[in-house]
């Protein structure tokens, strides 16, 4: 077996090889940009990439129709499994870089596949569309996927700051929805119960218990549904809330003092109120502190500026992962300055020259990331082992 210094050797060349067409990949889905569940191009152009470059690949995967699984080497363990996000958000397009750092993920496909013919372990590349929205990974994790994989990574994009150790909070989307009864507003409001004053207490009540939650929590929500003219007594009205926190377990104490609130709210107006969850709710990011500081030595091989973690952002379906198997999701600059993720400015960055040359040095990274876990059996152990103690 080649040292790890003759294998990055091989897997350089190989990127600067296919680096065009990862930059010719980007390009297209950011000029293509495709919602959650409707990646149809860009899925089946990175299948075809990946059945030319050797991989077996399953497409659709995990029951899902924009999914696939690309699988190289020999079929034992370990299993390395890298990550590939490509859905956009309505009207802003690749504002969260998908298009850019899912191109980084096949990059490093490219660079590993000649090497899987001699190295003792198997690559996935895994198609995960929808994060979003409904986050296939998700529904991945819950069908035993992810189980015995020894690391499973992705790099995500960020604007200003590059760093390693990512974590993000546990999400769960509640809709609620307040039924009353109609009446006319003007000849005689009494006959009716408005559903929408229920849900405006609703509000009040989140607003009020956010002086009594822990600092990390976040509860932010719309008016989905409010009635329908002013003259008539909501019957029906409806919001979408997300409740997010650092962990799962305290997130779901949350949900039941807002569960009472929107009870007592139906109470104080006399309608009735019911909720449903309507996305896919996600983990909060499970640290692995080996996999982590590796990946903090292969950023310093390649010369990229290492940040201090800002602390929880926002929230993935990595997280999910992150329960299951050793995972991270390093953040990598594409920008000089900082600039708000889901902006116009941002979706801009995912085909300017700082975002070519992060594409360049993502797939670096996930290469030679893939590589340590391939040839250490120590690190595979110790990763297994934090994965144990923290999941």
């Amino acid at each position: 077996m080649r040292s790890y210094d003759e294998y990055v050797e091989i897997l350089d060349r190989n990127i600067r090889r296919f680096f065009d067409r990862a930059v010719e990949l980007n390009d297209f889905m950011a000029a293509n940009p495709e919602l959650g569940g409707e990646e149809f191009q860009a899925s089946s152009r990175m299948v075809r990439i990946l059945e030319d470059l050797g991989f077996a690949v399953e497409y659709p995967f995990a029951g899902i129709e924009t999914a696939f699984r690309g699988v190289l080497g020999s079929g034992r363990d370990p299993v390395v499994a890298i990550m590939v996000e490509y859905d956009a958000l309505p009207e802003i397009g690749h504002a969260c870089g998908h298009c850019l750092h899912g191109s980084m993920s096949m990059l490093a496909a490219a660079g590993l596949a000649e090497l899987m013919n001699e190295i003792d372990g198997t690559l996935w590349v895994v198609g995960t569309p929808a994060e979003e929205t409904n986050g296939a990974k998700v529904a991945m994790v819950e069908q035993g996927f992810f189980d015995g994989v020894s690391l499973a990574m992705m790099i995500h994009c960020n604007s200003r700051d590059s760093f390693v150790r990512y974590s993000s909070l546990a999400l769960e989307p509640v809709r609620f929805t307040f039924i009353g009864k109609t009446a006319h507003a003007a000849g005689a409001p009494w006959e009716g119960l408005n559903a929408l004053n229920g849900l405006q207490l609703l509000f009040h009540a989140v607003d009020l218990l956010r002086q009594h939650v822990k600092p990390d929590v976040r509860m932010h929500g719309i008016v989905s549904e409010g009635g329908t003219a002013p003259n008539i007594v909501p019957e029906r009205a409806s919001a979408e809330f997300y409740f997010r926190s650092e962990e799962r377990k305290y997130l779901n104490e949350i949900l039941e003092k807002v569960y009472d609130c929107a009870r007592g709210a139906a109470l104080a107006t006399g309608t009735k109120v019911f909720w449903e969850i309507f996305e896919t709710g996600f983990d909060n990011m499970v640290s692995n502190e080996p996999a982590e500081a590796m990946m903090e030595d292969v950023y310093r091989e390649l010369g990229i500026p290492l940040s201090s973690s800002p602390g929880p952002m926002g929230s993935s379906d990595v997280g999910n992962v992150s329960h299951v198997c050793p995972a991270i999701q390093p953040m990598l600059a594409i920008l000089g300055r900082q600039v708000a993720a889901h902006t116009r400015e941002f979706a801009e960055a995912v085909t300017s020259p700082m975002g070519y040359e992060a594409l360049e040095k993502g797939g670096r990274a996930l290469g030679r990331a893939a590589l340590k876990v391939f040839l250490d059996p120590q690190l595979r152990e110790r990763m297994q082992g934090s994965l144990e103690k923290n999941a």
